[in-house]
């Protein structure tokens, strides 16, 4: 196969109920640009039969390259895994479950085209569950704050990097990121356009409500140092109060009396009540730093890859040692 013009990046995990239509699509979607490409499948551990069904597409179709984890990393983990394998001068994420169809990809390599680095993308009539809607709201605007760049729907997976933007984000070595605010960190030119988005029919989605809360936390403490200077800015206002509510206790125990407080008692709990909060608030944001030091400072690889199938094995395999010595230099 020739060099490819553009590479497709999937991470898969436990997809088998859509695997067939997916590669199907993607395939008829990047041949109808009549460039060549190559679609990687990432198969991030999966326990359904999906690793073998990625074996099978590789074998069958030459622009389908396989890469198989040893163990279940994670969606960036497996994105990453694939950003080393390929090969082409645009790389595009995409999401395994259909939700986002393939069919938007030629639409993503017409906007590259006209000179972009990061081409983000917006759901159109996004059909998600309120609370995941309101969350990505939420969340969006704090990316939007805290990084200055705006754009507007950072959960989409469908998005177009240039090669150097790609080889930017491969040479970070933390273990807690974030792949699209990391690649708007070393673009110079983005944009974002609207594509489609449709209701998952078959499979299950992967994000539980724990790991959707584990997602915030992991934006919230891998783009910026923002959430420590907020305590120091809650602490600031909570010792105000305590001071204005201390006077405030004092002159009304001048006008009625020690009885007024019950002793004092009340005035004690409640101010030991926010100590405490603000105690375990502190801890809990220290605790998220201090887990994310612990990670990166163990530098181990972000990823294992144990079988690499399909498209071509020397390119590929090349890309798979420099990959491991890469994540083991500290």
């Amino acid at each position: 196969m020739s060099n490819p013009a553009f590479s497709v990046v999937i991470p898969v995990y436990n997809e088998s109920a859509c695997l067939d239509e997916l590669i199907n699509r993607c395939l008829a979607s990047c041949r109808s640009t009549g460039e060549p490409f190559e679609l990687i499948l990432i198969d991030d551990g999966s326990r359904d039969g999906s690793t073998e069904m990625i074996r099978q597409a590789a074998d069958q179709h030459a622009e389908v390259v396989g890469v198989l984890l040893n163990r279940n990393y994670g969606q960036h983990a497996a994105v990453f895994a694939g950003f080393r394998q390929s090969l082409g001068p645009i790389v595009i994420t995409l999401d395994a479950d259909l939700q986002n169809p393939p069919e938007e990809i030629p639409k993503l390599l017409q906007t590259m085209n006209k000179g972009y680095d990061v081409v983000g993308t917006v759901r159109v009539n996004r059909q998600d569950s309120l609370f995941r809607k309101v969350a990505s709201a939420l969340v969006n605007k704090a990316v939007r704050q805290a990084t200055g760049v705006m754009m507007h729907d950072y959960g989409c997976m469908l998005r177009a990097y240039r090669r150097h933007i790609v080889n930017a984000m491969l040479q970070c070595h933390e273990h807690s990121t974030f792949i699209p605010i990391l690649a708007n960190s070393f673009a110079r030119k983005t944009t974002e356009i609207q594509v489609g988005h449709a209701e998952r029919t078959k499979g299950e989605s992967k994000y539980s409500l724990f790991k959707l809360i584990s997602l915030q936390y992991d934006l919230l403490t891998s783009m910026s140092t923002f959430p420590l200077r907020l305590l120091s800015l809650m602490g600031t206002v909570i010792a105000a109060c305590g001071v204005s509510f201390g006077i405030f206790l004092m002159i009304m125990r001048i006008y009625y009396g020690a009885t007024w407080a019950a002793e004092g008692v009340f005035t004690l709990f409640a101010a030991l009540f926010v100590l405490i909060g603000a105690l375990y608030l502190a801890l809990g944001l220290m605790g998220e730093y201090i887990g994310r030091i612990y990670h990166d400072v163990r530098s181990r690889p972000r990823y294992f890859i144990q079988e690499v199938r399909g498209g071509s094995n020397l390119e590929h395999g090349e890309n798979m040692i420099h990959a491991e010595s890469i994540s083991n230099h500290p």
